[in-house]
């Protein structure tokens, strides 16, 4: 995947993210987004380029998934419909540390 479109993908899911600020599942969306953050800070560290996120994105929809079940109670895990907004914002927040981050 290319970084370009990587980018426009994730800028989306921070804007989706926002969009969710007010709403009734804001916190919830925030923690797990948080812990898909502290999963990429284990695998991809805190020195990157937006070439490594979005090499580490391409094969992200199943740990993602798996970091969203483990982090809600079983009657919250109807928010697994929602792992592909948490990744996206997360991956989009977290790009913002890359060494070639321009916005």
């Amino acid at each position: 995947m290319s970084v370009d479109v990587a980018r426009h993908q994730w800028e989306d899911g921070v804007r989706r993210l926002e969009a969710e600020r007010t709403g009734p599942r804001a916190g919830q969306l925030v923690e797990l987004v948080d812990a898909v953050q502290d999963e990429l800070r284990r695998r991809i560290g805190q020195t990157f380029t937006l070439a490594d996120l979005a090499r580490a994105y391409a094969g992200s929809e199943d740990w993602i998934r798996d970091v969203v079940v483990e982090s809600t109670t079983p009657r919250a895990r109807a928010g697994l419909r929602d792992a592909a907004l948490v990744g996206d914002a997360a991956f989009g927040r977290y790009a913002r540390g890359a060494t070639d981050y321009r916005p």
